[in-house]
């Protein structure tokens, strides 16, 4: 209530405001009371009902939408408990499947075959399959013969495709020189265990494809690396049977020649000491063969052992160079006219 006292407008509450508030709220504690009295009168069908019309009201807005994206985004669990993930035989389930097994990385193939040997024998009935990829490398001994090793394509893991429950999972386990499984990590901080991942079919499919174009590319260079020993050995062959040929027309054409000494010859070997005719004689020098099967041959004496007394000469025929090794008496010194 407004008061005009000199000159200033003074407001003061009127009587009649708290009377029109009372009113307000009496008439919205009315409304609130029938609409509480109402709700308990609906069932829960009939409440679920009101609802989703008053979010069906409002634009752009599915509460249906919205309740399926949750339960999308909200993954499902697959067990019940944490103890029961911990259970190795729910991995039955699945069938058979590809299980991936370390091994040390240098006897992985003979870990495969006790692996194969000790699963045969403790599960005789089980259908299992144990793989450990890898190329068969071919090599050529010196002696002739052929070796053959196996060079693992992965080392250090071999493949077991078999139903795996906690059983066989255990006996794998302790078998010398298995490492475990490849899996991952289950469980919560009271327990944790390593449980196996089984590998796909494509997976493996990539992976027998892989070996066999590596088992393809080995044998391929061992042909080739064949192949030129053969063409070597071939060539080598061929350069021997030029040689064994130019050696023999060299002991035909010294045969024809006469075996006779010249008299100049004799007499300076009559009279001469031959201790101071093969001081004369030094390698490099001009040498002539006075008798044997070269007699009358010239040729350059290339080397001289007078522990032996032997001295090799190289004589030119057919415009190549023969080495033949000669008796020093049988040689003197040429003299140059």
């Amino acid at each position: 209530m407004m008061k005009l006292q000199g000159g200033l407008l003074q407001w003061s509450r009127s009587s009649l405001i708290p009377s029109i508030n009372m009113t307000i709220r009496s008439t919205h504690l009315s409304i609130s009371a029938c609409v509480v009295e109402q709700n308990h009168q609906l069932t829960a069908k009939d409440r679920r009902q009101l609802r989703n019309e008053r979010r069906e009201s409002k634009s752009g807005y599915s509460w249906r939408e919205e309740v399926e994206e949750r339960l999308i985004k909200k993954p499902k669990k697959r067990y019940a408990s944490w103890t029961e993930e911990l259970n190795l035989d729910t991995l039955a389930e699945s069938g058979r499947q590809w299980w991936v097994v370390r091994v040390s990385r240098l006897r992985g193939q003979e870990t495969a075959q006790v692996l194969a040997r000790a699963l045969a024998r403790k599960f005789p009935e089980m259908d299992f399959t144990v793989y450990a990829p890898a190329v068969q490398v071919k090599r050529k001994l010196k002696n002739g013969t052929l070796s053959v090793k196996p060079k693992p394509v992965f080392p250090g893991c071999i493949f077991v495709r078999c139903i795996l429950n906690k059983e066989v999972h255990d006996f794998i386990r302790e078998i010398d020189g298995v490492g475990g499984f490849i899996g991952s990590k289950v469980g919560n901080t009271k327990r944790q265990i390593n449980k196996p991942r089984p590998v796909d079919d494509s997976d493996l499919e990539a992976i027998f494809k892989q070996a066999k174009e590596e088992q393809e590319k080995a044998d391929n260079e061992f042909e080739e690396l064949q192949r030129a020993e053969e063409e070597a050995s071939l060539a080598s062959q061929k350069l021997l049977s030029s040689n064994s040929d130019v050696i023999e027309t060299v002991e035909s054409l010294a045969e024809t020649k006469p075996k006779r000494t010249p008299r100049k010859a004799t007499l300076t070997t009559k009279t001469k000491d031959p201790k101071a005719k093969n001081k004369k004689l030094a390698a490099g020098s001009t040498v002539r063969v006075v008798s044997g099967t070269f007699a009358e041959f010239v040729g350059n004496l290339k080397k001289l052992n007078r522990k032996t007394a032997k001295a090799t000469v190289g004589f030119t025929l057919f415009g190549k160079e023969t080495l033949v090794e000669i008796d020093i008496n049988e040689l003197v010194p040429e003299i140059q006219s």
